[in-house]
């Protein structure tokens, strides 16, 4: 069989992390099998229909590395991919169901059907429309809902990923299938979609579980095959009690990206986020994730949201393109992450900079802050340097002891490189009898005024002499 998967999400705001992940699997099964991709846009529901998102959604799989072969921007055999625009197709349909009989136009009242809806909770009893259908439905026309007319019985189904189901007659109804504006809803649009653009496998949430019978009605009644069913379990809020949620930190992805993560660290958390193939390992490139993925590993239940795990899969990220493709290929992914001095520096020193802290980004938004004196004089802050756990043990006169024989040292260096600083404070260390934790915290505040920076030695090497003997004295001064 050709596998054919597609994502259809619907342009009614950004894209969060729980949808994407909707993506990741039919893209991982599509690419495995060398079957297709379709992204079909389900824009039926006008009133929730959000200006630009169908484009923020393009930009949001292009960004994951997700391509799709058939649907907006590169076309295909069964366009159009908007259900906007495909009106007519789902009205053909529903001259199907009208001609055999399973379905009617439906003029009753929504204040009727609230009735009705009203009648129930009183009596305690489910509500089921198919209990107060229309005696005498008039001939259907577009501006008149139609449902479909159930026909209970109990239905038997296999999930790729909750396994085996069965359901009782009492779980089916008349839904409806044409709303009044003439635009199908989404229980009726999607198995069009689907059979007529070869879909084999259909993977969503898993709160449409409880709609599956009624969809396996529609098969039935249409005469069409079942696709293979894939239950995507909830991406749960952190704390695990409930599907992850806007109030619960679930941001769109493009926040993310603006944020300083990669996409190869969201393409991998996510894909990992309720999955994993049965060994230990936690970074993977697409080309593995294609190669490693199978349905059968999926796991049947929620999957907590961790965005703590997000940062560390992607500084494993920024590690992997410096260390496997060099400083320049992971400086090319900083444009606009600098501090906005570092915009007077040229690339070179830029990527001096980079080679000597990116072991310690846990996301590219973090160059800013801990980068900040490489490119401009850092505020003195006494307080910072006394005040320091290790430097606040020595008195102010060993401090400016430490100072002066520290300028005293390195001015006197011929070399100024990082094998030639190590000596010199190595020197200092013996000439003073103090600790590393103690001279360093000295130096390295005194040069940054920063609560981190990298290996001393490295700074002041990228620092250059001028700056770094400036810096000290000028520090010895306000002492």
């Amino acid at each position: 069989m050709d596998i054919v998967t597609r994502f259809a999400p619907s342009p009614t705001g950004y894209i969060h992390i729980g949808n994407v992940r909707s993506a990741i699997y039919p893209y991982l099964l599509a690419r495995q099998s060398n079957g297709k991709m379709i992204l079909r846009i389900e824009d039926t529901d006008r009133a929730r229909y959000v200006e630009g998102a169908t484009e923020l959604i393009e930009d949001t799989l292009k960004w994951l590395g997700l391509d799709w072969d058939e649907g907006p921007i590169v076309g295909g055999p069964h366009a159009p991919y908007f259900q906007s625009e495909r009106k007519e197709i789902y009205h053909e349909w529903a001259r199907k169901l009208i001609n055999s009989g399973r379905a009617y136009a439906d003029p009753t009242p929504p204040e009727q059907i609230e009735e009705y809806r009203k009648k129930c909770n009183e009596e305690k009893i489910p509500f089921l429309y198919r209990n107060f259908r229309p005696e005498n439905p008039p001939e259907w026309q577009p501006g008149i809902p139609l449902r479909f007319k159930a026909e209970p019985k109990e239905y038997s189904w296999h999930d790729e990923v909750m396994g085996d189901m069965h359901t009782g007659p009492e779980v089916l109804d008349d839904i409806i299938l044409i709303k009044k504006d003439g635009y199908p809803t989404y229980n009726f649009a999607h198995i069009v979609d689907d059979a007529e653009m070869g879909v084999t496998h259909v993977m969503r949430g898993v709160e449409y579980l409880s709609s599956t019978p009624n969809y396996l009605a529609l098969y039935e009644a249409l005469g069409l095959s079942r696709p293979k069913l894939v239950s995507l379990p909830h991406i749960l809020a952190p704390q695990g009690n409930k599907k992850l949620g806007k109030r619960d930190g679930a941001k769109s992805v493009t926040e993310y990206r603006d944020d300083g993560v990669l996409p190869e660290a969201m393409l991998n958390y996510l894909a990992c986020l309720g999955w994993n193939d049965g060994t230990e390992q936690e970074i993977y490139t697409k080309e593995e994730l294609i190669s490693h993925f199978s349905l059968n590993r999926i796991q049947n239940s929620g999957a907590r949201y961790d965005e703590t795990k997000l940062l560390w899969v992607n500084g494993q990220w920024l590690r992997r393109i410096f260390d496997e493709q060099g400083a320049r290929a992971l400086y090319e992914r900083t444009d606009g992450f600098w501090p906005e001095t570092a915009a007077n520096y040229d690339d070179e020193y830029r990527i001096k900079v980079l080679s000597i802290i990116y072991d310690r980004l846990k996301t590219l938004s973090d160059l800013s802050s801990m980068t900040s004196y490489f490119f401009s004089e850092p505020t003195t802050d006494i307080d910072m340097l006394v005040n320091n756990k290790f430097v606040k043990k020595l008195s102010e006169s060993e401090l400016e002891d430490l100072l002066k024989k520290t300028i005293a040292k390195l001015t006197s260096l011929q070399n100024w490189d990082a094998n030639s600083l190590q000596d010199a404070l190595n020197e200092l260390l013996t000439e003073t009898g103090k600790k590393p934790a103690e001279l360093f915290s000295v130096i390295r505040i005194a040069i940054s005024f920063a609560p981190f920076s990298p290996a001393l030695n490295l700074t002041m090497e990228v620092l250059g002499r001028e700056k770094t003997l400036a810096r000290l004295n000028s520090t010895a001064r306000t002492i």
